[in-house]
């Protein structure tokens, strides 16, 4: 992998490495929660499960693989309004985490362009997603909950959108679950862009995707504290 994270971090490598974790400049958590999981596909994506596998790939792009999700249309039906397109870590679930990616949105421009980051995933039914939409409104570019019924904003700060183009972006979510705070980033990760607080939902899995767009992923690092359920 020739990809760098940033300020204080080292080069990815491969497999599952769990190390303490100190904090780095500019990261406005600094929890000392371990390394569970570095990812950055050169290997597959056998730890991912895809809601819909017809629409993940492995693609190599200039010699780097990445996690491909390339298809609008899902056969993936959620049982409430929520989001299509999700490729879920299989394992460690936790409860306060931090999870950091590289995303590239792959769709023409419009209002809704959209990536998506989820967390507290426990079933079809309740989870927890953030929403990285071009134009903010009710239902875009906000913090959600589904809790047995259609995803709820819960949001308490957001930005006028996400302001997507056809680079490779950084997001990181961070979740104390004792408080329940819910921290956002896009690219600027000393303020955040997104702020929850909810304790609905004290620990799940974490994965990534879109509503219904398409993306890109890679170099995934999660830390956190694991929960065995």
């Amino acid at each position: 992998m020739r990809r760098y994270w940033g300020i204080g971090t080292i080069v990815f490598g491969l497999g599952v490495l769990v190390l303490p974790y100190a904090g780095s400049a500019g990261d406005k958590t600094g929890h000392d929660w371990p390394v569970l999981l570095k990812e950055d596909f050169e290997k597959g994506a056998d730890r991912w499960q895809p809601s819909d596998a017809t629409g993940w790939k492995i693609e190599a792009i200039d010699g780097n693989h990445v996690f491909h999700q390339f298809k609008k249309q899902s056969s993936y039906k959620p049982p409430h309004r929520s989001p299509y397109h999700m490729a879920l870590l299989k394992s460690p679930k936790v409860g306060s985490f931090q999870l950091d990616a590289k995303v590239k949105s792959t769709v023409p421009d419009y209002a809704h362009r959209d990536v998506c980051v989820f967390f507290g995933y426990q079933d079809a039914g309740h989870l927890y997603y953030v929403h990285f939409g071009k134009k903010t409104d009710d239902h875009a570019n906000q913090i959600f909950i589904v809790n047995g019924a259609d995803r709820k904003k819960i949001s308490t700060k957001t930005t006028p959108g996400t302001p997507w183009d056809d680079n490779w972006h950084n997001v990181r979510i961070a979740r104390d679950a004792d408080k329940g705070t819910i921290d956002v980033f896009f690219d600027d990760m000393k303020t955040p862009a997104m702020t929850a607080t909810d304790k609905t939902l004290a620990w799940g899995q974490v994965g990534v995707g879109s509503f219904d767009d398409t993306s890109m992923w890679d170099d995934v690092v999660l830390r956190g504290v694991e929960v065995k359920k």
